[in-house]
């Protein structure tokens, strides 16, 4: 079930303000917030970006918040809003939890998404990684893979074309429950696997639509992906997963400050030139990030992207 464009790459974004760990947050995004969140997400849909992505957590134990802070906005809620301000692109949950709701919850909530934005969701999810978000929430931590795997199956089933879908798990059971409003694509919205362990790598082979993995570095990838397409081809699955990378922060020409030595910078070819090698791994999408000092920066860089980096990204072909 492909939704991106057949022999291109394509290129989507993290949406800034909305998550905001220290791991990758910029300083100005703290004293941000919905109007710089909005104005953002029309660039992208304006400038062709293929999707926005929220991320997912419902509580940050006091261990962790001094790396990860407090503000996770809530996915379905943001990207619902987000919703009606945008037209083409694409939503995608990188990733939701989905083990701590039941699967019928959840499939309300991104069917109900789907419905309201003309058919653009993408359900990323993975397993989760915050001990006490799952014991708050009375769910087992230790069996969080084995939950997802059965979620995943579950939610294929509620999000299909049935009205009163039907399933039957180890934890979850249900039938003669009727949903409405139905999802508008067809025969579901595609439904893509993130994580980077051998078991997040299995689960999005054996039963993902897309991978979105977790940061893995660059010469990493190639073992990764043909670790995957063995797992697919072992499970009788022909149709190939729409695979995706986070790419190193970016900056469209000559920063003039200290963007990090990570941090691609230069002129459009070059970038686009670096860029290039993803695809030719047989990467499907690229996530990208914009080092810059406020939000008008960001959406210039944006803008620079999409007008003299995006056009030689299929120049490999």
């Amino acid at each position: 079930m492909r939704v991106l464009p057949r022999g291109r790459l394509s290129y989507g974004m993290q949406l800034p303000i909305q998550s905001q760990s220290t791991l990758y947050a910029e300083p100005w995004e703290a004293g941000a917030g919905p109007a710089e969140l909005l104005e953002v997400a029309r660039a992208a849909d304006r400038l062709g970006f293929a999707y926005l992505a929220v991320c997912d957590h419902v509580a940050i134990p006091r261990r962790l918040a001094a790396a990860m802070g407090t503000v996770w906005y809530d996915p379905v809620a943001t990207l619902g809003w987000l919703a009606a301000a945008t037209e083409r692109v694409r939503l995608l949950s990188h990733v939701a939890v989905a083990a701590l709701r039941h699967p019928l919850l959840t499939a309300k909530q991104y069917a109900t998404l789907d419905h309201l934005s003309g058919g653009r969701l993408i359900l990323g999810v993975g397993a989760g990684h915050v001990r006490e978000e799952f014991e708050a929430l009375g769910v087992d931590f230790a069996r969080r893979g084995a939950l997802l795997d059965e979620t995943v199956d579950a939610l294929k089933a509620a999000l299909g074309p049935e009205e009163f879908p039907g399933f039957r798990g180890e934890r979850f059971a249900f039938s003669d429950l009727g949903q409405a409003p139905r999802p508008v694509q067809t025969p579901r919205p595609p439904l893509w696997v993130g994580g980077s362990s051998p078991a997040a790598v299995r689960r999005a082979a054996v039963r993902g639509d897309g991978w979105l993995p977790q940061g893995d570095p660059r010469d990493r990838l190639p073992g990764q992906l043909a670790r995957l397409r063995e797992l697919r081809e072992e499970a009788g699955i022909d149709e190939p997963a729409e695979i995706g990378a986070i790419a190193e922060p970016l900056y469209v020409g000559e920063p003039g400050w200290d963007v990090g030595r990570r941090t691609l910078t230069g002129a459009p070819e070059r970038l686009a030139e670096s860029l290039r090698a993803y695809a030719a791994m047989g990467v499907d999408q690229i996530q990208v990030r914009f080092r810059c000092r406020g939000h008008t920066e960001l959406t210039d860089q944006m803008a620079a992207f999409a007008a003299d980096v995006a056009p030689h990204l299929d120049d490999w072909r």
